[in-house]
């Protein structure tokens, strides 16, 4: 079942929000394809909203926290902001310190979507938005298209892409989760399992050095363990981020599953990609949403390319060629562990 509502207006245009509810509901607005809210039923029965979000459109675009929303057209940090492709060398927003952060200051996070489609027999909502040639110092049109549909307990979002000359694309989710339930206001009790032998290690800037494998470290996730397990460790990885805030080198689609003991509920994450983002919301601070969110309120399972990929020869490249068609599917499995 698919409904609608008006969330807001912005700018003079009127921002829709459109619930998909099967086994779960699922809240998308229009205005940065957000996400949000997720909720799912808890071990008895009752739905909780696992979804960390904001509630006006002022908090959603200036508070940096990108809750919910489709980044990019480069997800994470490019460094310097600079990059090759096809021997020109292009600068491009630096909106983190001397890097570019999520596709810089206009990225797809701050654009209103338009609806594609509403199919409510597939119970999914296709949104539609553009980047221009030069927006950002990014080159050629960009079209991205972001489908979000649930059935039964999954959530499955589908990125599609063309452009009308070569660029980057490498779009995600930037939502942040709860198990317990988004006021809970501490996440990192939540069980957490990464299906990855190695994970990139990053400098002061959090721009990926070199890849390490995970054993006998705080970032190993193989076995199951609370996230804010290890997170205090003094470890130079984790004082560079203040907590997690490192890319898995995945090892197959099912990326990872987190449990919460509190409500029950268990999320397993599935992509097609070949990293995963661990962030521990480790930069919140006393953010105003649907409850007040301070610091590891959340955590972040952003499903992408590699950070920086396009500054490295040792691993795929977010490379968008002209007359390519670019998709990606990462699905949220939800279901109760009693």
């Amino acid at each position: 079942m698919i409904t609608k509502k008006l969330f807001e207006t912005y700018s003079g245009t009127p921002l829709y929000a459109y619930t998909l509810a099967d086994n779960i509901e699922v809240t998308v607005l229009t205005l940065g394809a957000t996400v949000l809210s997720l909720r799912v039923p808890d071990k008895t029965g009752a739905l909780v909203d696992v979804a960390l979000g904001m509630t006006d459109v002022k908090s959603l675009l200036h508070n940096g926290t990108y809750m919910g929303a489709v980044v990019g057209r480069c997800a994470n940090r490019i460094a310097g902001g600079a990059f090759t492709l096809n021997g020109k060398r292009y600068q491009v927003t630096q909106n983190d310190g001397a890097n570019s952060l999520h596709g810089g200051a206009r990225g797809f996070n701050s654009k209103v979507f338009a609806v594609e489609e509403v199919d409510e027999r597939a119970n999914s909502v296709t949104l539609r938005t553009e980047l221009a040639d030069g927006e950002d110092g990014y080159p050629a049109n960009i079209v991205l298209w972001v489908k979000y549909t649930v059935s039964g307990s999954s959530l499955f979002v589908d990125y599609y892409a063309e452009s009308d000359a070569d660029t980057l694309c490498n779009p995600t989710n930037h939502a942040y989760f709860n198990l317990n339930g988004e006021s809970d206001g501490n996440a990192m009790d939540n069980i957490l399992y990464i299906n990855a032998n190695s994970y990139l290690q990053i400098n002061k800037e959090l721009i990926p050095t070199k890849r390490a494998l995970v054993g006998d470290t705080p970032f190993e996730f193989r076995i199951s363990k609370p996230i804010g397990r290890d997170i205090d460790q003094q470890d130079m990885q984790l004082r560079f981020a203040n907590g997690y805030d490192h890319c898995y080198c995945l090892d197959g689609e099912h990326a990872a599953s987190a449990v919460s003991t509190k409500s029950g509920v268990q999320m397993d994450v599935y992509t097609d990609m070949p990293g995963m983002q661990l962030y521990t919301g480790n930069f919140l601070v006393s953010e105003n949403g649907k409850s007040v969110y301070g610091k590891r309120a959340g955590f972040c399972l952003e499903t992408q390319f590699y950070p920086n990929a396009i500054n490295r020869d040792d691993c795929a490249q977010p490379i968008l060629k002209k007359g390519d068609k670019f998709h990606s599917r990462t699905t949220f499995i939800f279901s109760v562990k009693r």
